[in-house]
């Protein structure tokens, strides 16, 4: 029969650990090697396109902003060079954010969190920040050892600290105000920053941009990746067992010895790994793990690992690869004795890339074929048809017209339907009355009150579909709405 336990002899387990463990700083070591090379460039491409397309000019035709890439609030306007989409045009915001999902599922299908080690912003600015320190502290042991040095600051050392946040702050300030560079002309708005004339919502974001970039780059680096962004959750349940991913090739690797242990078990005819144990894929890694320690989290697959290690499988005379874009699935046929087998094109990744193109050739399509003169049409609600004292028939409706172009346009209005139709603009004398016409403005709307009349003798008692037709005279563009005519 079981003992009943009283609560009060239950005491709290002195084993248990805290709930969270302390921070701890990470002191990556500089390397040489393909994908250092590569992240360099990649850095250089994505801040000189950060920074310098706001400069970029593109032009649009006289009284058109000239700013390659704008984003025109006060106008409602977005231009990316020889594109211009309007608020009405929003949809294609909705295909770009469609497109950038998938083509980030795609990357990471083939080659794991291809977007972090590489292109996020966050370690793009971050490597920028590391170069900087190791720039004016050292590389890795120098800056542990002034950390960890416990006597008083000496005026070097503070020298140096002072360079690299002044350093720090003058990226952050550059970054925040290269961004509010994108809303405004470019060269105008530097000069009202530089001269203290700029609106106080520039300074605010600068204010606002410079601050979040230094500290998120400066302090919080690999804290982002590992508890703030939620993709590394995200890619794990998107990945699958093909994907490529940095990875320790552990069939290779154990059991791990250093080298002058190695050559004496070698020599005794026992298996050793070619894993030396120098801890260099540690020392490298911008988030401080051990990539032998298999799949994790923190991991953004810089690929800095990688070159580490092969620099060291060269010194010793290994061949290069323990640690690489690999699968387990691989790592299992080389136990068994097979070759590794590598399947980038497969079902998954030809979904991926199907919907990128249906999706791009929809949005370039639409955006080929797109009108630039639009119209709208509502019929009046109250009264919705009236009935004149000759018998015909009028019905009242607002019409709204876009002109997209960057210049005037005149418009003529006809409509289809109603047989022996008249068309009347209310408040709009025209010189040819059968068939109205206006002057809209370049990049405007223009609303209009129309009436339609038609004899009651040629149309039966019952409503008609209308339809308006409005045709640029210079270039015989034509826009269509449709709507109803409707008898009382």
């Amino acid at each position: 029969m079981n003992k009943a336990v009283n609560p009060n002899d239950l005491k709290p387990q002195d084993d248990v650990g805290p709930l969270y463990s302390a921070h701890k700083k990470v002191y990556p070591q500089s390397v040489s090697g393909t994908f250092r090379r590569i992240k360099w460039e990649l850095m250089a491409v994505c801040l000189g396109i950060y920074y310098l397309l706001p400069f970029v000019r593109w032009n649009r035709g006289l009284g058109a902003p000239d700013q390659a890439v704008l984003i025109d609030l006060p106008n409602r306007r977005f231009y990316f060079f020889f594109i211009e989409l309007w608020p009405q045009e929003v949809y294609y915001f909705t295909g770009l954010l469609i497109l950038a999902a998938v083509i980030l599922f795609l990357m990471n299908s083939i080659g794991g969190r291809i977007w972090c080690g590489y292109l996020c912003p966050q370690t793009v600015w971050t490597d920028l920040y590391f170069a900087v320190e190791r720039l004016i502290e050292g590389d890795r042991r120098e800056r542990m050892k002034k950390d960890a040095s416990s006597g008083p600051m000496k005026l070097r050392r503070m020298s140096e600290i002072v360079l690299k946040h002044s350093i720090w702050l003058l990226i952050a300030w550059w970054t925040g105000g290269a961004l509010v560079l994108y809303f405004d002309d470019a060269p105008t708005l530097v000069k009202q920053l530089a001269t203290f004339q700029a609106p106080m919502v520039a300074y605010v974001w600068i204010g606002i941009l410079t601050t979040t970039t230094y500290l998120l780059a400066g302090f919080m680096r690999e804290q982002i990746c590992t508890y703030m962004c939620p993709w590394p959750r995200i890619q794990a349940a998107l990945t699958d067992e093909w994907a490529l991913n940095v990875t320790y090739r552990y069939d290779r690797g154990e059991q791990r010895t250093s080298l002058k242990k190695a050559a004496e078990l070698r020599a005794r005819g026992e298996k050793v790994g070619d894993c030396v144990d120098c801890n260099q894929c540690v020392a490298v890694c911008p988030t401080g793990i051990d990539i032998r320690n298999g799949p994790q989290l923190e991991c953004i697959q810089c690929g800095l690992c990688i070159d580490a290690c092969d620099n060291v499988m060269k010194k010793i005379n290994r061949s290069t690869g323990l640690i690489g874009y690999d699968n387990d699935i691989n790592i299992e046929r080389r136990q068994a004795g097979q070759l590794p087998v590598y399947r980038i094109v497969r079902p998954r990744t030809l979904i991926y890339t199907a919907v990128i193109v249906l999706v791009g050739g929809l949005m370039l399509y639409t955006l080929a074929t797109r009108s630039l003169l639009e119209v709208n049409v509502l019929h009046d609600r109250n009264p919705v048809a009236v009935r004149l004292s000759d018998g015909s028939i009028r019905n009242g409706y607002t019409i709204r017209l876009l002109n997209k172009r960057g210049f005037d346009r005149v418009i003529a209005i006809d409509v289809d339907g109603p047989t022996a139709a008249t068309v009347h603009i209310v408040g709009v004398d025209s010189v040819t009355p059968d068939r109205p016409m206006i002057v809209i403005g370049r990049d405007q709307t223009s609303e209009l009150r129309v009436l339609v009349t038609a004899p009651s003798e040629s149309n039966p008692e019952q409503s008609v579909p209308v339809r308006f037709h409005v045709t640029d005279i210079g270039l015989g563009e034509v826009a269509s709405a449709t709507d109803n005519f409707v008898s009382p």
